[in-house]
């Protein structure tokens, strides 16, 4: 398959909940690269890189989160990422 890159935004109770954290974990367990971070409203952002199957399989991830979260939605677009991730980090 070849490679995609993922834009989300994630909302409901996914801050304070170790989201990012959590995320990141998928990502590199999957072979991802890009970034995750908070947003001022509340939401989390995630840019998704990588084989479009384990692009696909954390992106539905996102509609779960972890135990804590309580996710209400999830918003994504298939993006040409301009930009070269090296791995994937949690941005403050």
């Amino acid at each position: 398959m070849a490679d995609i890159c993922v834009h989300a935004w994630v909302s409901g109770r996914v801050q304070g909940v170790w989201f990012r954290h959590f995320t990141r974990e998928q990502a590199q367990a999957n072979g991802l690269t890009g970034w995750v971070r908070n947003l001022d409203d509340g939401r989390v952002e995630a840019m998704l890189c990588g084989d479009e199957k384990a692009v696909r399989h954390v992106e539905a991830w996102l509609s779960q989160g972890p135990e804590l979260a309580n996710v209400a939605e999830v918003v994504s677009e298939d993006v040409v990422s301009e930009t070269r991730h090296e791995g994937f980090e949690i941005i403050d």
